[in-house]
């Protein structure tokens, strides 16, 4: 211990215990691997992709439960570290997610998706949007914790994969949210100017026609997150697989599935509320005009009436 002028006291570990500190740090960081998701498009031909991955040698992973419909698993040997095989899931709804692949194949990979996606994402989007954990391979029960994936090494390699696609089925759906997210915001700042357009009594320079194809964004989105998707309630598969419902509720609850669905649906109903508005406004005015066409109309009627009665 050494003792300062000012009274303050400092310790001095033993070199060797910081040593040790360092030693047990550097493993864990070597153990870290990294699992990424990606949302390419609105939706994948899975059948066509298998067919085309298996030619590029890839190999299919069929040991997944029947009831785990809409999704593709292959493995592939080119691992970005040796301790865990490399895996990609394929979700049908658009959604890509890789376990521990190399930079240049999961490059690869994406080059062979984008001839089986129906209405794919910008590029740019994608790459943005996507969400990225580390995981490790260790002793005790598979969680996530703190933002890092621990896998139990005692479980064979068929409850790991499903221990995954639960995993991954969280992060599916987390990258096709931020992906309707960006939508969303993209939508906003497009009619952003409206409510000071009518604020200000100006014009609204948008026909019936543009504010009917908003309407119909609005309904898309809408019937894409709360229709068409898991995003309200848990897949049938994990009601009988309690452990495996327990990864995948941990894993939305960390990613705020729930919440983010809740600040988008209320901006949705904002947004309704707006388009509603336009198109009432839009229809007041048709009809402001038809009853002046009538009107006048009527009144060119009468003047010819007149002019044969006085002629």
């Amino acid at each position: 211990m050494l003792k300062l002028l000012s009274g303050v006291s400092f310790v001095l570990l033993p070199s060797c215990f910081s040593l040790a500190l360092t030693q047990i740090s550097i493993p864990l960081a070597q153990n870290l691997m990294q699992c990424t998701a990606f949302a390419t498009a609105d939706e994948y031909h899975l059948g066509n992709l298998c067919h085309d991955l298996t030619s590029h040698g890839y190999v299919e992973i069929t040991s997944l439960p029947r009831d785990a419909a809409n999704v593709l698993v292959v493995s592939t040997e080119k691992s970005a570290k040796e301790d865990d095989p490399g895996m990609i899931f394929f979700f049908r709804e658009g959604a890509v997610v890789f376990w521990n692949v190399e930079e240049k194949s999961m490059k690869n990979i994406m080059r062979v998706l984008e001839q089986h996606e129906i209405q794919p994402y910008e590029v740019a989007l994608v790459h943005w949007e996507n969400e990225e954990l580390n995981y490790r391979i260790g002793e005790g029960q598979s969680k996530l914790h703190k933002g890092q994936i621990l896998l139990n090494s005692e479980l064979d390699s068929d409850e790991v994969i499903l221990q995954k696609f639960a995993f991954s089925n969280a992060l599916c759906l987390s990258v096709k949210l931020a992906i309707w997210e960006s939508l969303l915001d993209n939508f906003v700042e497009s009619i952003q100017s409206i409510p000071e357009i009518l604020k200000s009594r100006r014009k609204v320079k948008l026909s019936h026609a543009d504010v009917m194809q908003k309407i119909g964004e609005l309904f898309a989105l809408r019937h894409r997150i709360n229709l068409s998707s898991d995003l309200l309630i848990t897949p049938d598969f994990y009601w009988d697989r309690e452990k495996l419902e327990e990864l995948y509720d941990k894993t939305c609850q960390f990613l705020n599935i729930n919440r983010r669905v809740k600040v988008m649906n209320e901006k949705l109903q904002h947004c309704m509320e707006l388009t509603d508005l336009m198109r009432n406004h839009l229809n007041e005015k048709h009809a402001l005009r038809l009853e002046w066409m009538i009107v006048i109309l009527i009144t060119i009627e009468v003047l010819f009436e007149l002019a044969r009665v006085v002629f």
